[in-house]
């Protein structure tokens, strides 16, 4: 392998030689296997550790250098549909390691976070909640698995991003069971460079003060009104959609154009004439907020 490979390519070759090898390599080996100059492998071997990929054992003078358990190498976008099951499959058998191996070996051959999210766990979101509703889990183990999902995020957000300060959105969940999708839609945003308040499950706060609180919020985070501001409310009740727009809207009229809201979930009526947006479909979100900032650019 030499000058003009990607760092995908050399990532997915450096998992096969890894591979190969339950005693380690040294770098010089790698290198030699690899057909890559020793001084620019010791760098791609590096910033490979510091992702989680390979970790090094120094045994007297030498170096050697590991795969860490469970790396797979991917060719995306055609994988997406094993990764969705595999993740499940782990997720549901408590191979909490796992999980977070397959994220990361996703990410390493170039996965991207959106479709991660959309693709893999938004359906693991629901399988959860869908094994909840029928018994086949209880409190305990749904809590455990909905951790495990919330880690996953976790690493995807780790991702450094520098966010547009004239794309802002602020997340809300009105109740425990959209904590998580909401969490979700966070992630995603936040990958596509949005400024974001995640402010989670806010059921604690429906009471007659919010609104106060909220435009409190709004001055804070969005002072000088830049871009846009979008702000997005889950609920699994049309109780809770109703509250957030009936707190938000006439903040939202007083702001202008550039303040939108966003309800995901089924909303009556009355909750809908508040809104910008009512859908239960997160790619439709992020695409829609991405044409609303586009268009008052």
């Amino acid at each position: 392998m030499g000058k003009g490979y990607s760092e995908e390519e050399i990532r997915e070759k450096l998992i096969l030689v890894l591979d190969d090898s339950e005693s380690g390599m040294s770098g010089v080996e790698i290198s030699e296997q690899m057909k890559v100059n020793r001084v620019t492998m010791t760098k791609y071997l590096k910033v490979f550790a510091a992702e989680g990929l390979v970790r090094q054992k120094n045994i007297g003078n030498v170096t050697l250098w590991f795969l860490e358990p469970g790396q797979e190498s991917f060719n995306f976008p055609d994988d997406y549909f094993k990764v969705a099951p595999l993740f499940l499959d782990h997720l549901v058998k408590g191979k909490e390691d796992q999980v977070y191996s397959l994220i990361r070996n996703s990410l390493h051959s170039g996965a991207t976070v959106y479709r991660l999210i959309v693709e893999v766990i938004n359906p693991a979101i629901d399988a959860v909640k869908e094994l909840f509703d029928e018994g086949k889990i209880g409190t305990a183990e749904q809590n455990l698995l909905r951790t495990t999902i919330s880690k996953s995020l976790q690493i995807l957000n780790q991702i450094p991003i520098v966010p547009d300060s004239k794309k802002n959105i602020i997340v809300i969940s009105a109740d425990f069971q959209s904590s998580l999708i909401a969490e979700a839609a966070s992630t995603a945003f936040h990958s596509d460079g949005w400024k974001v308040s995640h402010l989670g499950d806010m059921s604690s706060a429906i009471n007659v003060l919010f609104d106060l609180d909220f435009q409190k919020l709004v001055s804070k985070i969005w002072k000088q009104k830049p871009g846009v501001l979008v702000v997005l409310v889950f609920s699994q009740t049309g109780e809770g959609l109703n509250f957030f727009a009936d707190a938000i809207g006439p903040i939202k009229s007083k702001s202008g154009k550039r303040m939108k809201l966003i309800l995901c979930g089924d909303a009556t009526k009355k909750a809908k004439s508040e809104s910008d947006l009512v859908t239960q479909k997160l790619d439709e979100i992020i695409q829609w907020s991405q044409t609303v900032y586009q268009n008052l650019k």
